[in-house]
C-alpha cells in the first residue's frame, strides 16, 4: 500500500518537466500555496498550468509565472496579473483564454468521461476559431472538448487520512472539479483527522479521487 500522507518535497519530486497541472483557486482563494512554494525550489519547468486565473504577481500561480516555469497558461482571465499579460504579449508564455463557465464544464466533462459538450458561448467570436460548430434545432453550438491534466493541486479545509475532503465555503470553487480530471491528485490539508471523524454528509471530494495528502 502506497504512502498517502507525504511532504511537499516528496510530492513535488514526482512532477516532471512539461507536466500539465490543474491548480484550484479563484484569485488565489483555494490555492495550494505551499506546494507551489516547494516547486520554486526545484528546476521543474515548461509547465502547462490550468486554473481560473493567473493569480497575482508573487501570489499563487503568479509565483510560477514570475519564475518562468510556465510554458502555457490555460485560464479564464489574467487581468489581475500584469506579469502574465507582459509574458503573453512578448511571446514568453502561451496563454489560452477560455470563458469561465466553459473552462469549468470542460474540466467536468473530463472527470465524467464525456467526449465534450455543446455551448453557444463564443459563437461568432474568436472563441469559435478552429473548433467544430454543430447545429441543433436551428441553433449553432461550439463543441468544447474535455480538459484533463497530469496533476491537480487542491486545498482542503479538513481531510481525513484516507483523503476524504471537506472544503471551507468559497475555497471549494474549482477544487472538486479538478479532483476528477487529473491522473494524480494531491490535496493540501489545513487539518488532517482520523478516518471516521468527518460526517459522510459533509464530504465533497471522496477519497477515491485523491492520491496524496500534504499537511499544512
Amino acid at each position: 500500500m502506497k504512502k498517502k500522507i507525504i511532504s511537499n518535497a516528496e510530492f513535488v519530486a514526482k512532477i516532471p518537466n512539461g507536466a500539465s497541472i490543474m491548480v484550484g483557486g479563484f484569485m488565489n482563494i483555494g490555492t495550494a500555496e505551499s506546494i507551489i512554494d516547494e516547486m520554486l525550489k526545484t528546476d521543474v519547468k515548461d509547465l502547462t498550468i490550468i486554473c481560473n486565473d493567473a493569480g497575482l504577481p508573487g501570489v499563487g500561480v503568479g509565483k510560477l509565472i514570475d519564475a518562468g516555469k510556465v510554458k502555457k497558461l490555460i485560464a479564464s482571465h489574467i487581468g489581475l496579473n500584469p506579469v502574465a499579460g507582459a509574458k503573453m504579449t512578448s511571446g514568453d508564455m502561451e496563454v489560452e483564454l477560455i470563458p469561465q463557465g466553459t473552462l469549468a464544464e470542460r474540466i467536468r466533462s473530463a472527470g465524467a468521461g464525456l467526449g465534450g459538450f455543446l455551448t453557444p458561448t463564443g459563437i461568432g467570436t474568436i472563441v469559435e476559431e478552429g473548433k467544430e460548430v454543430i447545429e441543433v434545432d436551428g441553433r449553432k453550438y461550439i463543441l468544447e472538448k474535455p480538459l484533463k491534466a497530469d496533476f491537480a493541486f487542491l486545498l482542503g479545509h479538513v481531510v481525513d487520512k484516507k483523503g476524504n475532503i471537506v472544503y471551507n465555503k468559497t475555497i471549494r470553487n474549482f477544487n472538486p472539479l479538478m479532483a476528477t480530471a487529473a491522473e494524480c491528485v494531491v490535496v493540501l490539508a489545513r487539518k488532517v483527522v482520523e478516518i471516521g471523524e468527518i460526517n459522510p454528509d459533509h464530504i465533497i471530494t471522496p477519497h477515491i479521487f485523491v492520491d496524496y495528502i500534504v499537511e499544512v
